[in-house]
């Protein structure tokens, strides 16, 4: 076995193990150095929890609760699959007096099942329902790690960044959406020493592949198998799915299909070429043109014109982010959020809508004062720059990195004549 995944050698002592390990964090904590004994995976993972400013006597914080978590949890698309992971895992966690665990795809735990008294053990540490179990938020831990890296991993005892975890073992494979391949969270199995075995990471895996097995048989399938699903969030060419087949959309024609995916009721030639081109002498023959062209990919009978409109319904992520932006859902808002609509695109109705998209989040990130949700925005691509959202993460959370950071862009605002 490589030591990218097995934490534990056959006939090694865990209690050594152990102990050479909780050196080498101690080490690691006070001088930045890896000793030889941690696996490159720990080793990269440690050095990510620092630089997003994890303390090792940190702790998860609980950031759904009661109800939201009950409606968040209802809506989210594991939900479907918690039946089968529960007959795969349950009397494997109960018997083993370990835990299964969900969560979604920011790290946050949905579910955790198994062994009361494991339970009552676990709750010490925040290993609960509706807490945070991002790599960026805990530190090295098989769900959040496993999605940092996007594939399964297994973390024993003092390989975890947080020390007050150190105690338990643990091993996790991420779960992807079998129509457009995104990260929809992670199954975990968490307990003591004897889940080192190579055989609990294997076991892992293959319920997160049952489970995307499962997911691609629920599938929901409209009259006629018209049905489409639309990812343009974060990247410039959006991504169609129809009838099992994904087409990679050209950016004009992603223009065209996120803005009749927005109007179904249609929109006229003349409202079509006012929102995709800026300059207003381009004729109506080029916008039939791409048209054609368009049909031709998605099909005759799914583009009807006069005025133009899909003729199929269509899901499209950024009608989920504003759905649950209008409900107040703004972690599963954010959540769903992969990134700004088609953030190479000009079009002026693009361009609009991107930017309300954008704004309203942010601005219900800020008015919701949640640190992690703020960090998430802060430290994505996006966010790196965003003055307001570094401001707000500051004060509810005021680590010399952010301290630093913020200002540093108050600097760069300032500009050269006032430094």
């Amino acid at each position: 076995m490589t030591d990218s995944w097995l934490a534990l050698e056959p006939g090694a002592d865990p209690a050594e193990r152990t102990r050479t390990l909780r050196r080498a964090h101690e080490t690691f904590t006070a001088a930045g150095t890896v000793s030889r004994p941690v696996r490159a995976v720990v080793a990269e993972s440690w050095r990510r929890s620092v630089r997003a400013g994890v303390g090792p006597d940190g702790t998860a914080s609980v950031e759904l609760m009661d109800g939201d978590l009950g409606a968040y949890r209802a809506e989210h698309p594991l939900a479907r699959v918690m039946p089968l992971v529960r007959e795969l895992m349950g009397a494997f966690a109960a018997d083993g007096e370990h835990l299964l665990a969900v969560c979604d795809a920011h790290g946050r735990l949905l579910w955790v099942e198994g062994h009361p008294a494991t339970r009552r053990r676990a709750d010490g540490m925040n290993f609960v329902p509706g807490a945070r179990w991002a790599e960026s938020a805990v530190g090295t831990n098989a769900p959040g790690t496993a999605m940092a890296v996007g594939r399964p991993v297994q973390v024993f005892t003092a390989e975890h960044f947080i020390r007050r975890v150190q105690p338990w073992t643990c091993a996790a494979a991420p779960v992807h959406d079998p129509r457009t391949g995104r990260v929809l969270g992670a199954v975990d199995i968490t307990g003591g020493d004897g889940l080192a075995h190579p055989h609990s990471l294997g076991f892992v895996q293959a319920v997160a592949r049952a489970a995307e097995s499962q997911l691609a048989l629920l599938a929901p399938e409209t009259p006629g198998g018209e049905g489409a699903v639309l990812a343009a969030l974060g990247r410039d060419e959006a991504l169609l799915t129809a009838d099992g087949r994904k087409v990679r959309l050209s950016r004009r024609h992603s223009e065209i299909v996120v803005l009749l995916a927005q109007h179904p009721e249609g929109l006229t030639g003349d409202e079509l070429l006012c929102g995709l081109y800026e300059d207003e002498t381009v004729p109506p023959v080029t916008l039939r043109a791409e048209m054609a062209r368009l049909r031709g990919i998605v099909g005759p009978a799914r583009l009807a014109s006069r005025p133009y409109r899909l003729t199929m319904p269509v899901e499209s992520d950024v009608t989920v982010v504003e759905r649950r932006l209008r409900a107040g859902a703004v972690t599963g808002a954010a959540a769903a959020y992969a990134g700004p609509l088609l953030p190479g695109s000009q079009a002026p109705a693009v361009v609009r809508l991107r930017r309300r998209l954008s704004d309203g989040l942010r601005a219900a990130l800020i008015a919701r004062r949640d640190p992690d949700l703020l960090a998430d925005w802060a430290h994505a691509p996006w966010g790196e720059d965003d003055l307001d959202v570094w401001r707000a993460l500051t004060a509810v959370r005021p680590t010399a990195t952010t301290r630093s950071r913020l200002a540093a862009l108050e600097s760069e605002l300032a500009g050269p004549d006032a430094r």
